[in-house]
């Protein structure tokens, strides 16, 4: 963008040199346009203001004074036009000697004229160039101003998602780690049952065993209870639960 704006910023300038110098050119034409006009064409002649008189300058003339010489004027040739610093074509080379002569006179105007007109489509040129330059800077700024705040908001979005996905992420590994110790107690639970069914698989048939004898002692022992004699009683041996064989 600072180059665009330094590019149409030495166009400007260059644009307002060029048309100062034409400016100046075409007064200085004229000036002798209308120089070659007092010659040839006094009609068409343009005479100087007059110079306007102050209240003392009044005073001094009614009373048959003289005032003082007006300063000469300036510029090129003492016309008072100025031309910028751009150094000008050196001029074509003419006949000086002086002849007065209609047809002569005419045809000077008419190049004078032929001058001015070519410097007034040059200043349109430019002019037309200098509103589509500047048309074209301030697009390019409008479109540069529109991207960069797309951009900016691009980085914002993307920042604001990155935030959401590194808190998400944060959640993700907080709930892995819950998960984990869960998983881990449960893994932990589960052996435990594993231990104790293999010990029941194991001690099945002695616990077995183990109950039925408890189950015929104690028939037995309901019989004697009843009456029955003591001495059919068949001593046995009782393994209670959990216990194991001799």
């Amino acid at each position: 963008m600072s180059e665009a704006t330094e590019t149409r910023q030495a166009e400007h300038n260059d644009y307002v040199e060029t048309l100062a110098a034409n400016t100046a050119a075409k007064d200085l034409l004229s000036f002798a346009k209308n120089r070659l006009n007092k010659f040839y064409n006094p009609k068409l002649y343009k005479a100087p203001p007059k110079r306007e008189l102050s209240e003392a300058d009044s005073i001094t003339v009614s009373m048959g004074g003289t005032l003082a010489p007006t300063a000469a004027p300036g510029g090129i040739a003492g016309t008072g036009i100025g031309l910028s610093q751009v150094a000008p074509a050196p001029p074509p080379e003419a006949n000086l000697a002086y002849k007065k002569s209609g047809e002569d006179s005419n045809g000077v105007i008419a190049m004078i004229d032929l001058l001015v007109a070519d410097l007034d489509k040059e200043n349109q040129v430019m002019e037309v160039e200098e509103k589509d330059g500047q048309k074209d800077y301030e697009g390019f700024m409008a479109d540069a101003q529109e991207k960069r705040a797309q951009d900016s908001k691009a980085i914002t979005d993307k920042a604001s998602a990155k935030a959401e996905t590194e808190t998400e992420l944060q959640a993700n590994n907080d709930s892995k780690k819950s998960k984990t110790v869960e998983a881990m107690e449960t893994a932990k639970y589960i052996g435990g049952l594993h231990e104790e069914c293999d010990w029941l698989l194991n001690n099945f048939d002695a616990r077995k065993s183990a109950r039925s004898g408890e189950i015929d002692a104690l028939g037995k022992a309901k019989a004697v209870l009843s009456g029955a004699d003591y001495s059919l009683v068949q001593t046995a041996t009782v393994h209670l639960r959990g216990s194991h064989l001799a």
